[in-house]
């Protein structure tokens, strides 16, 4: 297949999607959710939606591709070697789509936790076109692969350093996103913030952990918008993690606030747990906007100067995790 070949694939792939009355897509999508009771219906949608609106639509990937001196025909394909995170549905397709739109050959492991979706989307690609099995395969172990691409835990990657550090390699770490408030936000602003909360239960790189806020912030506003996803609180898992978020709290005589679906309390780690929201105060925005540029736990940072409220799981083509171009990092491969 040549580059325009792939391009045409990755559309139709596209089209089908956007139909939804495919019985076999109504499927896949009830199976992953049965098999990862965190993919909710309603999240695989809107993680597909998302992939369908800004990685597949034609004139941006005509427009990443031009960018880019990739060749019509790959005379010299890579093995890459994908070790894929499963937090939130489809969280693998990105390296997919740069693997795949370079021509390269693809072995990739899957997350237990989400091993449905990916397969049934190439399964169609390779209906429609049988060169595609020559370039996609899954596997549980990679080997004799030119080059691996792994997301996995801070404990993960010292193995993945380990067994891949003699080939060319891109391997991430857990990483988490910030809100920095200015006090003034709107309404809708702060409804939208809930979404980079809530969305996929909080369990994304790109899903807001940590809030910086101004002295004296009034949380009122912000702990009614994020009544939003009060839902949340329905679903066993979520409520078990709330629930004991809660008991610990407490136990440990921490000052919180909680509006009946999640947990605020002031915490200098920009991790935290589900349905558990940290923050901090700031007093001087310049000089918390240099100590977040040096902190390589940050994924993205949300705010008035930064992601829009509402867009943090919204990336482009171009938003590559960590900051890292993947499509650079496998054209320097030749």
């Amino acid at each position: 297949m040549n580059l325009q070949q792939r391009i045409e694939l990755l559309i139709k792939l596209k089209t089908f999607i956007e139909e939804d009355n495919n019985e076999q897509w109504k499927a896949a999508k009830t199976k992953a959710s049965l098999t990862n009771p965190w993919f909710t219906p309603e999240f695989i949608n809107i993680a597909v939606k998302q992939i369908v609106t800004n990685f597949l639509s034609e004139n941006k990937l005509q427009q990443w591709v031009s960018s880019y001196s990739i060749p019509e025909k790959n005379n010299n394909p890579k093995t890459i070697g994908i070790v894929m995170a499963g937090n939130i549905p489809l969280v693998g397709f990105h390296d997919f789509l740069c693997g795949f739109i370079t021509g390269n050959k693809l072995l990739i492991k899957l997350s237990s936790q989400d091993e449905i979706l990916l397969p049934f989307f190439v399964s169609k690609l390779t209906e429609w076109n049988s060169e595609v099995k020559e370039l996609v395969a899954f596997a549980n172990t990679l080997k004799s692969c030119d080059t691996y691409i792994a997301t996995g835990s801070n404990n993960s990657s010292r193995y993945f350093e380990y067994y891949f550090s003699k080939y060319p390699h891109i391997i991430r770490r857990n990483r988490t996103s910030v809100a920095i408030l200015e006090g003034n936000e709107t309404k809708e602003e702060l409804q939208n913030l809930s979404t980079d909360i809530q969305l996929y239960f909080g369990l994304g790189c790109r899903n807001i952990t940590k809030l910086y806020v101004p002295q004296q912030y009034d949380f009122m506003k912000l702990l009614e918008a994020l009544r939003t996803y009060d839902y949340l609180i329905e679903f066993h898992k979520y409520k078990h993690n709330f629930d004991y978020q809660l008991a610990l709290l407490i136990m440990n005589n921490k000052q919180y606030m909680n509006n009946g679906s999640i947990l605020l309390s002031e915490n200098a780690s920009v991790f935290s747990a589900i349905s558990h929201l940290h923050y901090d105060y700031y007093s001087d925005k310049e000089i918390l906007i240099e100590q977040l540029s040096q902190n390589n736990d940050i994924q993205c940072i949300v705010g008035k100067e930064f992601i829009p409220f509402g867009k943090a799981q919204e990336p482009t083509l171009t938003d590559y995790a960590d900051g890292v171009d993947t499509i650079q990092f496998l054209l320097d491969l030749n």
